[in-house]
């Protein structure tokens, strides 16, 4: 006859959730980095896709607007599909996808065919939208457990997956590696590296409420054996109609546009306005991203200690002025040297608006996975509208750095709505929070 196991303490049950929650938070970087990498590795040889599809500034905007059209007709629906399938397994299916539609769009440049780049791209946008929303909604599930405000070091985790994507294709552009091949490699090494990651994702009923009381101090009433990042958030689901109707949640949207636009501006155009706009080399292009995104990298890492010192609408206030001078800098300054000095501005002014907008969406635990995904949508859309607008400006008004002035307008409105990110009451005594 077995003798069975003897009951654990409460602190052996307490130093166990610690365990997993601290792998779950490893996870959750690796995961934001991977997404980032894939992400960097595509959009640091934009140059020699526009070269070997022949394309004008306003075709390749076009183009690039398929990306964000896949990506707005999935994350409405992203909420919905962590609370049914569990965020570790989105995460893998739209992992996969984002992969997929990456190799088809390399195929389609390796064969000279636009149209099967578009299509690409449209499958890249549905699994980069849903792995997004996946990753953060399970991001926030992390930081709920912790207690404080860690969602800047995530972002940090895609910034550096940015940074390393952007080095290997300056490294691949330097050496004359095809695109199709160093994208093929890097992302079958990125989507193995998916597959092993998520195993440490907050797993079904490993952390009990009894646990994870003894080891945070906050006991929580999540349904035990359900997918913690389902369990944390999943009741908001049912009422996804009812989070666009919230005018919080529409105003912190509008935070994370004028975000998403400041920094999906630079990731999709700095290298062709480097290259263009000073006569420079493919390569050298490739820095200039690699700066923008070491640059906001390191704000992001400084985010969670400045947040909690000066509050989130103060940091947010900051970092809007910070880009507003870094564009100034960079569109108007003739000297390369000068300019790249004004993206290391723009950079750490567009750091912390994504990530503090997806905290102040999930203030509310019991909502934060609807909120969260009408937040991405809303951010979104900045992909949507900014990829061809900069492009058909950039054609019409004589290049791209003149074009990138316009980033200027979702800035001053972002700025203007930005006490909507201020926590909510029952937020706001929580660690690391941020308050106003």
């Amino acid at each position: 006859m077995t003798t069975p196991p003897a009951p654990r303490s409460g602190e052996q049950r307490a130093a166990s959730a610690a365990q997993v929650v601290q792998a779950a938070t490893w996870a959750v970087f690796a995961v934001f980095f991977l997404n980032g990498f894939n992400f960097a590795s595509w959009a640091s040889r934009l140059p020699a896709v526009r070269d070997a599809l022949g394309l004008s500034e306003g075709s390749m905007g076009f183009l690039l607007l398929f990306a964000a059209i896949g990506s707005l007709l999935a994350l409405p629906l992203s909420g919905m599909v962590v609370q049914r399938v569990g965020a570790s397994r989105a995460v893998v299916i739209f992992a996969t996808v984002n992969v997929a539609g990456l190799v088809v769009a390399v195929t389609g440049v390796s064969q000279g065919s636009v149209d099967v780049v578009r299509v690409g791209l449209f499958l890249f946008g549905i699994g980069t939208g849903v792995w997004d929303a996946a990753m953060n909604i399970e991001g926030a599930a992390v930081e709920q457990r912790l207690g404080k405000a860690i969602m800047p070091r995530f972002h940090a985790g895609f910034s550096f997956g940015t940074m390393a994507g952007a080095g290997v294709g300056a490294l691949a552009a330097l050496v004359g590696v095809p695109v199709q091949w160093h994208l093929a490699v890097a992302l079958a090494l990125s989507l193995l590296a998916v597959l092993w990651c998520v195993r440490s994702f907050l797993p079904a009923g490993a952390v009990t409420d009894e646990a994870l009381a003894a080891s945070s101090g906050d006991l929580r009433d999540d349904a035990a054996g359900e997918d913690p990042a389902t369990a944390v958030h999943g009741k908001g689901a049912r009422s996804a109609l009812a989070a666009w109707k919230e005018p919080r949640t529409l105003l912190i949207g509008l935070v994370v546009l004028a975000a998403a636009l400041t920094e999906g501006a630079a990731n999709d155009w700095v290298g062709l306005a480097v290259v263009d706009g000073f006569g420079t080399s493919d390569a050298m292009g490739a820095v200039g991203l690699g700066i923008f995104l070491t640059a906001m990298t390191g704000m992001r890492l400084l985010g969670t200690g400045l947040l909690d010192r000066f509050g989130r609408v103060a940091v947010l206030r900051i970092s809007a002025g910070l880009a507003f001078v870094g564009l100034l800098v960079f569109t108007l300054v003739p000297n390369l040297w000068v300019a790249l000095a004004g993206v290391v501005l723009w950079g750490m002014g567009a750091a912390l608006g994504f990530p503090v907008g997806m905290s102040a969406a999930s203030d509310d635990p019991t909502h934060a996975a609807v909120r969260v995904s009408v937040v991405s949508t809303i951010g979104y859309s900045a992909f949507f509208v900014g990829p061809p607008l900069i492009g058909f400006l950039a054609e019409h008004i004589g290049g791209y750095r003149p074009a990138l002035l316009v980033i200027a307008v979702p800035l001053v409105i972002g700025l203007l709505v930005v006490n909507a990110a201020k926590p909510l009451p029952t937020a706001a005594g929580s660690a690391g929070t941020g308050g106003a």
